[in-house]
């Protein structure tokens, strides 16, 4: 197996961590959590996934550099939006600064004073960073097999 395929399989396997941990959070954790009020329900699966997850996003951030790179290894033509590889990758740096900005203001801001009153704010954290790990997803996949634009 060469480099590059150990990398897009990481880069997978970290993804799938990421946005599956995020989509069962979202989809199993989170509606109970507001219609009981209890911010607990939250912290206790973030008290499990977080040991994991973090990780597993910062390895899709390195991995997914390393593969952008490979693809073009001008990053600042990315920005160019010239060409449907550079759209895709610019749009999923974007993405990724979007998540790392959500991620790191609720570990810091939200998690640590967490009451049922501010329950919705990280409602709001957890639904758009699912949604944009969904995005990078279908935008991966799409660099793959030809690309969305």
């Amino acid at each position: 197996m060469t480099g590059y395929k150990i990398i897009v399989l990481l880069h997978v396997l970290f993804a799938t961590i990421w946005v599956g941990g995020h989509l069962i959070l979202s989809i199993g954790f989170l509606p109970r959590a507001l219609k009981q009020k209890d911010p607990a329900i939250i912290q206790q699966f973030e008290s499990k996934y977080e040991p994991i997850g973090l990780p597993a996003l910062i390895i899709q951030v390195l991995t997914g550099l390393w593969l952008g790179i490979f693809y073009d290894s001008q990053p600042m033509g990315w920005f160019t939006f010239r060409g449907s590889l550079a759209i895709h990758l610019a749009l999923k740096v974007i993405l990724v600064v979007l998540t790392l900005i959500l991620a790191i203001h609720a570990r810091f801001r939200i998690l640590p004073k967490l009451k049922p009153e501010n329950l919705k704010t990280l409602a709001f954290h957890i639904i758009a960073v699912t949604l944009i790990g969904v995005m990078l997803l279908i935008l991966g996949v799409s660099i793959r097999t030809g690309g969305l634009f």
